[in-house]
């Protein structure tokens, strides 16, 4: 597999861009923080307001509630019955909610631990508005207990107007100090130089093959994305990833392997890039938040490419991580390779972030 580093930096298919570090003037394109919100603590929704009409949202939020209720998210501060969703939550079957007057968010009985959620819309004001969801939740605190996740495919019935609000609802809780809500415009058709996020580290084995990438000490940000791509020298490869190169047993995840049952892996030395071994390739997504007094809270997809060729389906996995380090920033990610082979001269990692 080739890879390409376009003008936006993000890990995409050629070679031929990737002296790129910096989006040039008038580049077009990239996510831009329209507006957020920070609670403050007694209150009941957090809400993103006056947000320039872009075709595409990003929508990150993390919080904790002091009384116990279901957050909800909703548009325009419409209160009808004109929201929808499709809910998995931990890997269970689907469910369905319909005509509703928002959009159910959090896991029921898990509403005061800390919440992440990454979440992108589509956002053509003629068309109704499509929501991906992306949730997990703590759980208990520590490594011993794995965090819990949740999955939503959700719709906005309006096709006259554009989103310009988004509310997180508390329905009827109270909202923590601290508790976030951001949220990020793409349009094409933007010109502008001031991305919101910024590349802290890229490191990759152009040097030689080896069985470890480590971006040595980066920026500490709240927001962090972090890509990784690798391919085989030969045998396996799979992915191990620590943080501040913490080897104890201080980290517990939550994963799921093609659409099947939820497996959970808790007091473990690291948290997984995948839960296969795959013989050629493989490419993954993390989001996380890198608060230094919380647990660090990771939302991860991944893509392990067993076999070459269009014979063979690829592997999917989704993970839910956390670190349970209470007292320091992410500053240093290392992908390990735990299997008999050697990551790739092609082997490359990034890491973006964003306060």
């Amino acid at each position: 597999m080739t890879v390409t580093y376009h003008a936006g930096r993000r890990i995409q298919g050629l070679d031929s861009d990737r002296t790129a570090t910096q989006l040039p003037s008038g580049s077009v394109g990239g996510w831009v923080e329209l507006g957020r919100t920070t609670a403050g603590g007694g209150g009941s929704d957090v809400v993103v307001s006056s947000l320039s009409d872009k075709r595409y949202y990003m929508v990150l939020s993390s919080w904790t509630m002091s009384t116990s209720a279901q957050s909800r998210w909703r548009f325009n501060n419409d209160t009808g019955t004109n929201y929808a969703g499709r809910v998995s939550s931990n890997g269970g079957a689907d469910s369905t909610v319909t005509s509703q007057v928002a959009i159910p968010y959090n896991n029921p009985g898990f509403d005061l631990t800390p919440h992440w959620n990454v979440g992108y819309i589509a956002n053509r004001s003629a068309n109704e508005k499509l929501w991906i969801n992306h949730q997990m939740h703590q759980n208990t605190a520590g490594a011993a207990n794995a965090p819990g996740r949740q999955e939503q495919a959700c719709k906005w019935s309006n096709t006259s107007n554009a989103i310009n609000e988004i509310r997180l609802n508390s329905g009827g809780g109270t909202y923590n100090s601290g508790s976030e809500l951001v949220v990020l415009g793409w349009d094409p058709a933007d010109s502008h130089t001031n991305n919101f996020w910024q590349e802290l580290a890229s490191v990759d084995l152009s040097g030689g093959a080896a069985d470890s990438v480590d971006t040595g000490t980066f920026t500490a940000k709240k927001y962090l994305w972090v890509q990784f791509f690798a391919s085989a020298t030969g045998g396996d490869i799979g992915g191990y990833m620590r943080f501040n190169g913490d080897t104890g047993s201080n980290y517990a995840r939550r994963y799921n392997s093609n659409g099947g049952t939820d497996g959970t892996v808790t007091s473990q030395t690291f948290n997984a890039f995948t839960e296969r071994s795959p013989a050629v390739s493989m490419f993954s997504n993390h989001f996380i938040i890198n608060n230094a007094s919380n647990e660090k809270l990771v939302i991860s997809h991944m893509i392990d490419v067993e076999t070459a060729g269009a014979g063979t389906a690829p592997i999917r996995d989704e993970v839910v991580q956390k670190w349970s380090n209470t007292s320091n920033q992410i500053t240093r990610i290392t992908a390990t390779n735990p299997a008999a082979g050697n990551y790739d001269t092609n082997t490359i990692m990034k890491v973006w972030g964003a306060d």
